[in-house]
C-alpha cells in the first residue's frame, strides 16, 4: 500500500522509545517539600511523593482549593487557555480524591484540605499535530504516532493538609510529556496535551493521599463533582474518532462560565 505524501512518518518510529520527561520542580507554594521519595515504578512520568500514613487514615472529608498556576507556568498562552487547563486539573482532581475520600463543597471545621499548583504547561505543536491525525488513518489499532513539534507536557504539585492546622498528610510532584508512541492524542488545541495529561495527574494525586488499604469507592450521590460537568463526555470520543485529533473542549474541561455569566449579567430593564 502506497502511503499518503502528507505521511513523514517511517514504520521505524513505531520502535521509538518513549520520550524522557522532565522532573516537576517545586514550585515553592506548598507548605512543604520535605521527605519526597522519588518513584522507580513508573515509566511515562516523573513523580516524587510523601504520605504520613497514619495521619491519612484519620482522614474522611476533604475540601479541595482550586488548582493555581504557578508564576511562568503559563507564559505565551491566553488566559483562557490557562483556564482549561486549570478546570480539568481541578476535575480530574476531583474525580480521583471523591473515590477516597468525602468531597465537600466548602472548607468546614474538622476537615483537611488539597492544594493543587500547576507548576508547568508545555505547548502542543498544532501544524504538525495535524500531520499527527492524518497518519492515523494510515497506522491501524489503538497505539498511534506523533510526529517531532507535537509533544506537549505538564507538571504539577499537590498537597493534603491535615484539619486544624495540623500539617502536611501527603504530597505530590508529578510530571509527564505526551509520548511520541502511545495513547496520547494529537490536537490543535496548544494545551491539547496538557488537558490529557490531567487526567494520569489526578490518578496520581488520589493514589498519593489515601492509605494503600482504603478501597476506592462509589461515585458518591449526588456527584461532589458535577460542577465540573459529567464525568464522561461521548461527542470528545466521536470527535477524536472522526478526526484523530484531541479537543480539549468537548472533554469536559471546558466550563459553561460564558452562560452562567449572561444570566448574572445586569440589563437595561428596570
Amino acid at each position: 500500500m502506497k502511503l499518503h505524501p502528507m505521511l513523514p512518518v517511517s514504520l521505524g518510529a513505531l520502535l521509538v522509545a518513549a520520550c524522557g520527561t522532565p522532573g516537576a520542580t517545586p514550585s515553592g507554594l506548598l507548605s512543604s517539600y520535605d521527605g519526597l521519595v522519588e518513584r522507580d515504578d513508573t515509566v511515562r512520568a516523573s513523580i516524587r511523593q510523601r504520605r504520613d500514613d497514619e495521619q491519612a487514615a484519620t482522614v474522611e472529608r476533604v475540601f479541595l482549593e482550586p488548582a493555581v498556576l504557578a508564576s511562568g507556568a503559563g507564559e505565551g498562552l491566553t488566559d483562557a487557555e490557562i483556564a482549561l487547563v486549570l478546570r480539568e486539573v481541578d476535575r480530574q482532581v476531583c474525580y480521583e480524591v471523591s473515590e477516597r475520600f468525602t468531597v465537600i463543597p466548602s472548607p468546614e471545621a474538622g476537615a483537611a484540605q488539597v492544594r493543587v499548583v500547576v507548576s508547568r504547561i508545555a505547548p502542543t505543536g498544532r501544524v504538525a499535530s495535524a500531520v499527527s491525525a492524518a497518519s492515523g488513518f494510515f497506522i491501524p489499532g489503538p497505539i498511534g504516532v506523533r510526529v517531532p513539534g507535537t509533544l506537549g507536557g505538564l507538571s504539577a504539585e499537590a498537597e493534603l493538609l491535615a484539619a486544624h492546622e495540623a500539617g502536611q498528610v501527603a504530597a505530590i510532584l508529578w510530571s509527564r510529556d505526551a509520548q511520541a508512541v502511545g495513547t496520547d492524542n494529537p490536537s490543535l488545541s496548544r494545551v491539547g496535551d496538557a488537558v490529557q495529561l490531567a487526567e494520569p495527574f489526578g490518578d496520581a494525586v488520589g493514589d498519593a493521599f489515601a492509605p494503600e488499604d482504603r478501597e476506592v469507592r462509589a461515585i458518591a450521590d449526588p456527584d461532589p463533582c458535577a460542577r465540573f460537568g459529567p464525568r464522561f463526555r461521548p461527542e470528545g470520543v466521536a470527535a477524536r474518532f472522526v478526526t484523530g485529533l484531541y479537543s480539549p473542549e468537548l472533554s469536559g474541561a471546558a466550563a459553561d462560565e460564558t452562560e452562567e455569566t449572561e444570566e448574572t449579567e445586569p440589563t437595561d430593564e428596570p
